[in-house]
């Protein structure tokens, strides 16, 4: 029997936060260990031995501590610093292409706005346990008109062999390692080296980072 997924929900609004937890609880491959009202103290209780989710579903808008503003972007960074292996994604009202391009770029591992079908929270969940990450075409397209906006990074000695160029492809394509490896009918070893060496060379922390060095860099590209 698979272990299940277990989840962490960071969401001041109780009742959303008692509806979605019901919601996941539902769900037999989920389990939900951690529950904060806020954002300021989840670190500290995670330091104190709080249960350890794989997924984090963090409210974008969380209350301040006291005077002092922390948000769910402030959250995810300190998260993706503090615990690299912990996958984070955003639950908001905001479906606009700034909040989510920036969310993605500060460590978050996927974003959803809040009137999303259910199923696609299920969706997200599994997909960033399994895969590392949630990028849906919206979260693509809004990294690539993200980077649009901004001056073209200058050319880099980066070299990039044409089976990383496939890999980091299929990766933005949310395929697994075992289906890219699959795919180009080689070993799972195999294609988590290559990740490896790409991650080392592009100094991306994990696989969103990749999914953003390849839109920038137009490696991968929507039309």
């Amino acid at each position: 029997m698979n272990e299940k997924i277990k989840i962490g929900l960071v969401e001041d609004q109780a009742l959303f936060r008692t509806g979605i937890k019901a919601i996941l609880s539902s769900w037999p491959g989920f389990e939900v260990v951690f529950e904060s009202a806020d954002g300021y103290s989840v670190i500290e209780k995670l330091k104190q031995g709080a249960p350890m989710p794989d997924v984090m579903l963090v409210d974008l808008s969380l209350p301040p501590n006291g005077d002092i503003e922390y948000t769910g972007e402030q959250l995810t960074v300190e998260l993706t610093r503090l615990y690299p292996d912990l996958r984070i994604i955003i639950l908001s009202v905001h479906d606009d292409e700034n909040f989510i391009a920036r969310l993605i770029e500060s460590g978050a591992h996927g974003y959803l706005v809040k009137d999303c079908d259910p199923q696609e929270v299920h969706d997200a969940i599994v997909a960033a346990h399994t895969k590392g990450s949630y990028i849906n075409e919206r979260t693509l397209r809004a990294i690539q008109k993200n980077m649009g906006k901004k001056q073209k990074p200058i050319k880099t000695e980066i070299e990039i062999t044409k089976r990383e160029i496939e890999i980091l492809q299929l990766t933005c394509q949310q395929y697994t390692a075992d289906e890219i490896a699959d795919k180009l009918f080689i070993s799972v070893k195999t294609v988590n080296g290559h990740r490896n060496n790409l991650l080392q060379k592009t100094g991306s922390k994990n696989v969103t980072g990749l999914v953003i060095y390849a839109i920038k860099n137009q490696i991968v590209n929507l039309a």
